[in-house]
């Protein structure tokens, strides 16, 4: 599939939220997809999506839509209890796949789908979106090309008690029905475990994008008055240091960042709730000419950028600039690293981390 004017054919499992929220308009925008087809047991959620979203095809059945010749890739954008299984249905029906972040909710079930996904040469990413943000993508171009070794690097992801304020006017009004298939009992109940993999997962998979690879954390937890806190202490691979703050939820606007030091500059920067759609405000101050430098970052809708990253790894061979399975990996590994540190009081190395939260 590399010719010059192929367009990707995607089929989206799951018509929930994330998927009304995001997946449904970014492959209607991409230059290079097509929302060909959308998939939910849920009748009636399946029926409204497809009246407002028109694609080609609608199915309730996820077996019927792999078995579509038609169907290039799909996207998984339902519960992360299912993510795996879904996944690896895909793999089996020759599908590439695009899976909502966290990959899994176990290590062993995340390296399984890559130890399968390995002998096919499909392309599986994971919806890390915040890797096609501009400016974070500015930052890490800087951090690559420019700066030269890294000293430190502070990240923090910290949701805000007003988030719904401010969602509840930019997201569109979201269609629910009582038929969709949900997991076993309610995950979100625990909400250290929920959180982390919700939150975490994006803070973690930002440091490792421009720190590189993490080995170990130390973890702190504390909770009150309804919110959590983690503060880490990271060990890149690189002989820098790392501080990383997952708060939920801070008692201020959204606040969501990083600064970087390096040997011939550094990085300071401010990200934005990602349903605002505004390239994170990155400024970088490089000691080649003494300046300091701030990318616009005009086309910031991540979602979008991201389906089109996507199909251009599967239509034309472009690198994946994406999250991939080693990544989804070594960040599921990365969490339970950081939930044992907690549980333990000690240091954590992420290759001894295993199982789940």
């Amino acid at each position: 599939m590399n010719d010059e004017g192929k367009r990707l054919r995607i089929g989206v499992l799951g018509c929930g939220p994330i998927s009304q929220y995001a997946h449904f308009e970014a492959c209607r925008r991409a230059k290079n997809a097509d929302l060909y087809a959308i998939c939910d047991i849920a009748e009636d959620l399946l029926e409204r999506m497809s009246t407002i979203h028109q694609p080609n095809k609608s199915y309730n059945d996820y077996d019927l839509m792999l078995g579509d010749p038609e169907v290039d890739a799909v996207i998984i954008g339902i519960a992360d209890q299912f993510h795996v299984q879904a996944a690896l249905k895909a793999i089996a029906a020759g599908k590439h796949v695009l899976v909502e972040k966290p990959l899994g909710i176990t290590v062993e079930e995340c390296e399984e789908l890559r130890a399968v996904a390995s002998r096919t040469g499909l392309t599986v990413q994971i919806g890390n979106m915040k890797r096609f943000d501009p400016g974070i993508a500015y930052a890490k171009r800087f951090v690559t090309d420019e700066m030269g070794e890294m000293l430190a690097l502070k990240a923090w992801y910290c949701d805000s008690t007003y988030r719904y304020t401010v969602t509840d006017n930019v997201q569109p009004l979201a269609v629910l029905s009582p038929n969709a298939l949900r997991p076993e009992g309610n995950p979100k109940l625990d909400k250290q475990r929920y959180y982390m993999l919700t939150h975490g997962s994006h803070l973690v998979d930002t440091a490792r994008f421009l720190g590189g690879e993490i080995v170990s954390v130390n973890a702190w937890n504390t909770r009150k008055f309804g919110a959590y806190c983690w503060f880490v202490t990271a060990e890149f691979a690189s002989g820098a240091i790392g501080h990383l703050d997952l708060t939920v939820a801070v008692r201020m606007d959204w606040h969501e960042g990083f600064q970087i030091y390096g040997e011939h500059g550094s990085v300071v920067a401010k990200t934005y709730n990602p349903w605002l759609f505004k390239a994170t405000d990155v400024e970088v101050f490089s000691t080649r000419d003494g300046c300091y430098h701030r990318p616009l970052g005009e086309d910031a809708h991540f979602y979008k950028l991201q389906v089109e990253g996507f199909a251009d790894t599967i239509l034309h061979n472009v690198p994946m600039q994406g999250a991939g399975l080693d990544d989804g990996i070594a960040a599921m590994r990365t969490m339970v690293a950081i939930a044992r540190s907690v549980e333990s009081g000690k240091t954590v190395r992420i290759d001894d981390a295993s199982g789940r939260l």
